[in-house]
C-alpha cells in the first residue's frame, strides 16, 4: 500500500548524483528524481523505483538517480523531510507547474528495464571503476564481485551512488564476469560480459536483467 507519512514533491533539473551522469543517455529519461537525505540513504536506494500518488489520484513512477542536498529547493529536502525533486515533465502529471510544491503518498515498486544490466567501466590499471546501471527488479544494488578469466571472485566496494571500486588488482585482458546483488537479496551472474580486449570507458551490456 501507499506510504503516507508526511511527504512533498517539487520539481528541479536532471543532473545526478548517484554517478549516472546523463541520466538521458543512460536511458533513464525523465522519469527520475532527487531524494532528500533519508530516502537517498548515503546513494544505498540509487536506482529505486517508486510510485508516487497525489490527492487528485494521479500517480508515476520514478527511478531514484539523484541527491536533494539539505539547505536548498526552500528548506523542503531539509532532514527528517522525505521529499522528491521531481522532473518538470513528470511533476505537471501530478498536479499544475504554478504548485509548485504538493503532498503525496509513495511506495516502492518494481523497475521495469528494457535490455540488460549495464556496466561501465572506467578507472586506471591499479585502480576499476565500475558503474551499474539499468538495474530492473528492485533496482538498487548492495553487492557487487567481479572476476577475471584469471583471477577468483574479488569483493567490489561501493565509491559512490552506483559506482563500485577495486584498488590494486589489474584486470586489464582479462574478461570479466560480474556478480550483482540487489537490496532484495535477488542476485544474477553476468559471465564474460566485458571480453579480454576491454578497454577503460567502455559500457557493456549484461544482456540479462533482474
Amino acid at each position: 500500500m501507499y506510504n503516507l507519512k508526511n511527504l512533498y514533491t517539487t520539481y528541479s533539473n536532471t543532473e545526478g548524483a548517484c554517478g549516472y551522469g546523463d541520466v538521458f543517455q543512460k536511458g533513464y529519461g525523465v522519469e527520475t528524481a532527487a531524494l532528500s537525505t533519508p530516502l537517498f540513504n548515503d546513494g544505498l536506494t540509487c536506482g529505486a523505483c517508486y510510485e508516487l500518488k497525489c490527492v487528485n489520484d494521479a500517480t508515476i513512477q520514478i527511478t531514484a538517480t539523484n541527491l536533494c542536498p539539505p539547505h536548498s529547493t526552500g528548506g523542503w529536502c531539509d532532514p527528517p523531510a522525505r521529499h522528491f525533486d521531481l522532473t518538470m515533465p513528470m511533476f505537471v502529471k501530478l498536479a499544475p507547474a504554478v504548485a509548485g510544491v504538493v503532498h503525496v503518498s509513495y511506495r516502492r515498486v518494481r523497475c521495469g528495464k528494457q535490455g540488460g544490466v549495464k556496466f561501465e567501466i572506467t578507472g586506471n590499471p591499479n585502480w576499476n571503476l565500475v558503474l551499474v546501471y539499468n538495474v530492473g527488479g528492485a533496482g538498487d544494488v548492495n553487492n557487487v564481485r567481479v572476476k577475471g578469466s584469471n583471477t577468483g571472485w574479488i569483493q567490489m566496494q561501493r565509491n559512490w551512488g552506483q559506482k563500485w571500486d577495486t584498488k590494486g588488482v589489474d584486470l586489464r585482458g582479462q574478461a570479466l564476469t560480474f556478480q550483482v546483488v540487489t537490496s532484495d537479496g535477488a542476485f544474477k551472474v553476468f559471465r564474460d560480459v566485458a571480453p579480454a580486449s576491454w578497454q577503460f570507458g567502455q559500457t557493456f551490456d549484461g544482456k540479462i536483467n533482474f
